[in-house]
């Protein structure tokens, strides 16, 4: 199989790749035409029909598989594909795996690793409350394992909500060895349901978008649901331990403007905020450079999320 990934502008080929969106537009001479994303587990590729009812132009929908042929040009330095012929594809021409980016880490051992931090939880109701999730819910396993983090940003891959959630615990757990005002299990609980809510936010893969409740939502009121109805479950759980919890999933955001309802107001829930920003922001800045080549130094241009012209560091001896 042809990678998006490795496509190279000039190009002509002749692939399958998964229709991830379609869309009919205009142009400014007003002749419609198709927009297409595309993708496969190396990324995504926008592609152009400029005459959907030419010959050799089959109907498709968003979320099928499609053999397409076209040349790959560049649009603004970005590679887009020029459609010349498009099928849908039979099942059995294809692979699904090919076409959903996965976490490079192993997934089971993930979950096995995170499964221990549950197992190292010394309050009865925290500990409770996670296992019951983590340890004795398989149909919640699978669909923690299987999730992304978000649908662009960072982890927005099958096992990124797995993956983020672990490193987001692991640096808790660092920060909770070094700061001793620090309630242990109350930061780890946290840190392991902080996004519990993207499970009903974003839908699974390959759609891998927002829900109707997720847009109404949000994950954190989502999160603050489940959290809530899984405590009421637990005999005897104390209140002001779980508004505590409640208030750490509330504010991890941090900021009001980036869609906390809460600022952080407990020591737990000012560490959760740093880890989970700094992991968020590390694999954004990995992904950025995943198709910089190691030792080039070339400014890349001005990026939203850091506000900032990024680059590589000239450092290249591990």
């Amino acid at each position: 199989m042809y990678y998006i990934g490795e496509l190279r502008e000039g190009e002509r080929i002749n692939e399958i790749y998964l229709c991830k969106q379609k869309q009919t537009a205009m142009t400014k001479a007003g002749k419609p035409y198709e927009s297409l994303v595309l993708q496969d587990k190396t990324g995504t590729l926008d592609a152009k029909i400029w005459d959907p009812a030419s010959q050799g132009i089959e109907d498709c929908d968003a979320m099928d598989y499609v053999c397409v042929m076209g040349d790959v040009t560049s649009f603004q330095g970005t590679l887009q594909l020029n459609i010349k012929r498009l099928r849908k594809a039979s099942e059995g021409e294809y692979d699904p795996k090919d076409y959903l980016p996965v976490s490079e880490y192993d997934i089971e051992a993930m979950y096995s690793e995170l499964q221990g931090y549950v197992n190292r939880l010394t309050n009865p109701y925290l500990k409770q409350l996670a296992a019951g999730l983590f340890l004795e819910d398989e149909a919640f396993a699978k669909r923690f394992k299987f999730h992304s983090a978000a649908k662009s940003v960072h982890h927005g891959f099958v096992g990124g909500l797995l993956e983020h959630t672990l490193s987001v615990t692991k640096l808790c757990d660092f920060f909770a060895k070094r700061y001793s005002i620090l309630n242990r299990d109350l930061l780890i609980c946290a840190a392991l349901f902080h996004d519990i809510g993207k499970l009903e936010e974003l839908s699974a893969f390959p759609e891998n978008d927002y829900t109707d409740e997720g847009q109404l939502l949000g994950h954190i009121a989502m999160g603050m649901e489940i959290i809530g109805m899984r405590i009421r479950m637990i005999d005897g759980f104390p209140r002001k331990l779980a508004n505590e919890l409640k208030h750490c999933i509330l504010a991890h955001h941090g900021e009001l403007e980036y869609g906390s309802p809460k600022k952080p107001a407990l020591a737990e829930a000012v560490a959760l905020n740093f880890a989970d920003n700094l992991d968020a922001k590390m694999e954004t800045m990995k992904e950025l450079f995943v198709k910089v080549p190691e030792g080039n130094t070339d400014w890349q241009g001005y990026n939203r999320l850091f506000e900032s012209n990024i680059r590589r560091s000239s450092i290249t001896e591990k």
